[in-house]
């Protein structure tokens, strides 16, 4: 499925959200070049994360970082050359590599920390650790690019620093082609360093990263002096301190008999990935990360003595983009629960999640705390009433990844029964990719299955799609079992007709062979809300007014909708005399960031909204699938409006919300004050007649779960 295609280098900024962003940063300079350094963390001991080829800067170890963080301190810096660092003419040779990072160390008043490396990094690396050996504790080579070991198999040779006539694969290693088409050697460079399926995204990362120096400096780089055989192995035997080689088995870059033999010519330990190529800290994190964090700062494994009395354990994963999940999920708690009410229950979440939890006297995790904002980022993507989710979703890659390593520490050393986890993304995909890291049974519940492209994007979206689909597919032919339980949280006829990608499946029919289905989970029972005249009352809402409920859900992304909304509520009250407008603007939008109107109200946050909901005579609201449901199940008149760009409430959502024949769908693009206004007066009018929603689904779904128990 995977193909090396060209790549949107505006897609890869240095700058997209971080999941951990240092604590001090600045510049040191060394002989007139200054150099960009950043340290995480604090207390001993430290690791020093050493630059490799001018190609890419620091960032490329952003896999690393955030883990390693919450474990020891950790250094970085720019090579010269790339990202905030300069860019000289000259003066490329791993000596001055080596003496700026002992010039980083002071700078940072490191006085020896344990250095790890990449590619070109090991030759430095080796200088470093051989003429400072006080200054390094012990060195990690990953893939290391040395002159040893034999040719590389399967790469042609073409000189360097001739023209040539010929410009097919490895020939793009050239001088005069770099000047010719540097973008073009670039796409080509990083699709053989990762030569692994479904590698779209680091190699976006890394051209992007690539384009920000140019063909000028790189070919400066290459005439930069390196280490020679004879001069290699006399280094390697000065070292003194402790040696861990990590190769990639399939590396196609350097190859993996570099990475053999430099094991063997310093006494080092080698560890031999499967199936990787030459950038396992990106495209095999975890398994980088806990060699590292072995090698760093040895750990002896959890020893658990499981008594007979003990009580079962559960650690529940909740998204925390939307807030519809954190209701549904207390809902199935409590009925789990019922099932067996010895359970005892941690969740790991974060706001707003945690507002609910926290509501509801749910015991909250403390490793919550280290957990990365998935929420935040979504609303640093989001623009006016714009949300492009799938690119979003693959923009958090180091976010998941720094959110699983939470989960993985944290289950490594508490012992749980049940893992489940409510579009826990990071989660499911990384105990795919680690499946020798399952020690609980795992449930993962979703309510949508499938990335869809959007009809405004070009050929390279659909292809995307199809990839992370593709993936997934692969991921559960390869390991059907890892999954105790998957549950869609519907029915079948809710799943959407498309298929997953040219020569995959359709979604609906390999959803139904794949997964249990719980019915829809509200959290609550319309039953309760029959006499809607005492539900008014009691909410402090006259008999004679209309009221309209305003709700854009828990993130931040559904300001300029309010603010559409506040426009409309002058001419709808023309219509509608008697309308009574209520904004309730959610846990992370400001109130007083709004204009105001007259008699409209504004509120930040409504505890058990699903209850005013219930009591409206219409709703206005985003296109998200809890809030719409609640609505439904109340057979509530409603508004909504997809974010543009979001596939999920465009076709999931949507085509869900068709076959309950509820609400009515309106467009932010062509709909204004005065077309809301007006939908609001005949939808006042309409009688619904949904499709009824079951009451069930969240007793069926932990019927479900309780088996694993």
């Amino acid at each position: 499925m995977d193909r090396p295609v060209a790549v949107d280098s505006k897609m890869t900024s240095r700058e997209q959200s971080r999941a951990r962003y240092p604590d001090t940063s600045g510049y040191v300079e060394r002989d007139g070049v200054k150099l960009h350094f950043e340290v995480y963390g604090s207390g001993e001991p430290t690791v020093l994360l050493l630059p490799t080829w001018s190609i890419v800067h620091s960032r490329h170890w952003k896999m690393q970082i955030p883990y390693l963080s919450r474990h020891c301190r950790v250094v970085i810096f720019d090579g010269r050359g790339n990202g905030r660092s300069d860019r000289p003419t000259e003066g490329y040779g791993e000596r001055e590599f080596a003496a700026d990072a002992v010039a980083v160390m002071d700078a940072t008043a490191t006085p020896s920390a344990t250095v790890v490396s990449l590619s070109m990094g090991a030759q430095r690396g080796l200088i470093l650790a051989a003429e400072h050996p006080d200054r390094v504790n012990g060195i990690v080579f990953i893939c290391p690019a040395v002159p040893l070991g034999g040719p590389i198999t399967g790469r042609t040779i073409h000189s360097w620093g001739v023209p040539l006539d010929t410009e097919e694969g490895w020939a793009k290693y050239n001088r005069y082609y770099w000047l010719k088409d540097y973008q073009g050697f670039l796409e080509f460079f990083f699709s053989q360093m990762f030569n692994e399926p479904h590698s779209t995204k680091p190699i976006e990362d890394c051209v992007g990263w690539g384009l920000e120096t140019s063909p000028e400096t790189l070919i400066a780089s290459q005439l930069g002096e390196s280490l020679d055989k004879d001069e290699t192995l006399e280094l390697c035997n000065r070292l003194r301190c402790p040696v861990l080689v990590i190769q990639g088995s399939q590396d196609g870059i350097t190859g993996s008999p570099r990475g053999a033999a430099l094991a063997e010519a310093t006494g080092g330990d080698l560890v031999l990935l499967e199936g990787s190529g030459h950038g396992p800290h990106v495209r095999d994190p975890v398994k980088v990360n806990l060699l590292l964090r072995q090698f760093i700062v040895p750990r002896r494994p959890a020893t658990w003595v499981r008594g007979r009395s003990r009580r079962k354990r559960a650690l529940y994963i909740s998204s925390p983009i939307g807030l519809g999940h954190a209701q549904r999920d207390v809902a199935i708690a409590d009925e789990l629960r019922k099932l067996h009410p010895d359970l005892e229950i941690d969740w790991l979440a974060q706001n707003p999640v945690t507002d609910v939890l926290e509501a509801r006297g749910e015991r909250i995790h403390p490793a919550s705390r280290h957990l990365a904002n998935e929420s935040q980022h979504i609303q640093s993507e989001s623009a006016e009433h714009d949300l492009h989710c799938f690119q979003a979703i693959r923009r958090m890659d180091e976010i998941l990844l720094s959110n699983f390593m939470v989960f993985h520490d944290l289950v490594s050393e508490e012992q749980y029964d049940l893992w489940i986890g409510d579009e826990a993304w990071e989660l499911d995909y990384y105990l795919h990719e680690n499946p020798d890291e399952k020690r609980a049974s795992y449930v993962w519940l979703t309510d949508f299955v499938g990335w869809l492209p959007m009809p405004d994007a070009e050929a390279r979206e659909a292809f995307l799609t199809a990839d992370y689909n593709a993936e997934m597919i692969e991921h559960i032919d390869r390991f059907p079992r890892l999954r105790d339980r998957a549950i869609f949280v519907g029915n079948p006829d809710d799943i959407v007709p498309d298929s997953f990608g040219p020569d995959l499946p359709l979604i609906r029919d390999w959803t139904c062979d794949h997964y249990s289905f719980s019915g829809y989970v509200t959290g609550f029972d319309p039953a309760e809300f029959a006499d809607r005249a005492a539900l008014r009352h009691e909410l402090g809402y006259g008999d004679s007014e209309r009221v309209c409920i305003v709700t854009v859900g828990g993130s931040g992304v559904g300001s300029d909708l309010l603010r559409r909304l506040i426009d409309s509520y002058p001419p709808a009250k023309e219509l509608v005399p008697d309308l009574r407008m209520i904004l309730v603007t959610g846990p992370r939008i400001d109130p007083s960031s709004l204009p105001r109107c007259r008699d409209l109200e504004i509120r930040p946050y409504v505890d058990k909204l699903y209850r005013h909901l219930a009591a409206c005579d219409i709703a206005v609201v985003q296109g998200g699938l809890t809030t719409t449901m609640e609505l439904t199940a109340n057979r509530r008149p409603f508004l909504y409006f997809p974010l543009r760009h979001h596939f999920e409430q465009n076709f999931h959502v949507r085509h869900r919300l068709q076959q309950y024949r509820a609400g009515r769908c309106m467009s932010y693009e062509h709909d204004g004050p005065g077309e809301i206004a007006a939908a609001i007066a005949q939808e006042l009018n309409r009688q619904a007649d949904y499709k009824p929603v079951e009451v069930d689904g969240a007793r069926r779904a932990a019927a479900l779960i309780g088996e694993l128990l």
